[in-house]
């Protein structure tokens, strides 16, 4: 069996001690979060499979925590929600998950699902491998956390690339300061918002041959930064 691993966002502690009981009897390895900060922290640290995301969680909604791992990740999200309406399901489709099981449900039948969404998602991988290549020469690797220009490391700081990640996942998409602090530091970052500034010049000084001219990282005045592919 493939070694994934399952995230299970549920603030009720019965419900969730099942589900990882279920996981867990299945081979996968599981992590808990019981609001959604914790669940974004653990996303952002560790190499996350597939999400089990109950709606009603608090400090983030599960509604907002999709929406935000869907801006950074492609990572599949089955949404667990006493919401039978055909109006609730189309909304949680709609910001971004895959799947959508109703409370009360059968474990079983959320194991069955479960495979079955990692089965599609990772039918010809045994993890969630990605590089991205962009003109001039630049490669950025999640999994090995690396950077590459013309073939030459590019030696980035953990936050220096996690702001760039989300950015080049994301061209031409802009992002507030306040929008990369969430996405690419998470909601519990202290930091302050003009910080995103440093990270951006020493980015630029890193991976552009023009600092002063960027051509990945661009500013828009009065609204944040972009990535242009």
């Amino acid at each position: 069996m493939e070694n994934h691993t399952i995230l299970i966002v549920e603030d009720e502690k019965n419900i969730s001690d099942v589900i990882k009981a279920y996981m867990e009897k299945e081979g996968y390895n599981t992590f808990l979060a019981y609001d959604g900060e914790k669940a974004l922290e653990i996303f952002k640290k560790e190499d996350i499979s597939l999400i089990l995301l109950d709606l009603m969680i608090p400090k983030i909604s599960g509604e907002t925590l999709c929406s935000t791992i869907r801006i950074i990740s492609e990572v599949p999200i089955i949404m667990l929600t006493a919401k039978s309406d055909e109006d609730s399901k189309i909304e949680g489709l709609d910001i971004g998950a895959d799947d959508y099981i109703v409370k009360p449900f059968s474990p079983r039948e959320l194991v069955s699902r479960v495979k079955a969404l990692l089965r599609r998602t990772y039918k010809n991988s045994t993890v969630l491998a990605e590089k991205l290549v962009f003109h001039g020469g630049l490669e950025i690797d999640k999994e090995k956390f690396l950077v590459l220009k013309n073939g030459k490391t590019i030696d980035l700081t953990t936050n220096e690339f996690k702001v760039l990640l989300v950015l080049a996942r994301n061209p031409g998409i802009v992002f507030s300061r306040e929008n990369l602090i969430q996405n690419a530091l998470g909601v519990g970052y202290e930091g302050f918002d003009r910080t995103i500034d440093t990270y951006i010049k020493n980015i630029r000084y890193k991976i552009e041959k023009d600092p002063k001219t960027p051509k990945y990282i661009v500013t828009v005045y009065g609204a944040g930064y972009k990535f242009i592919d």
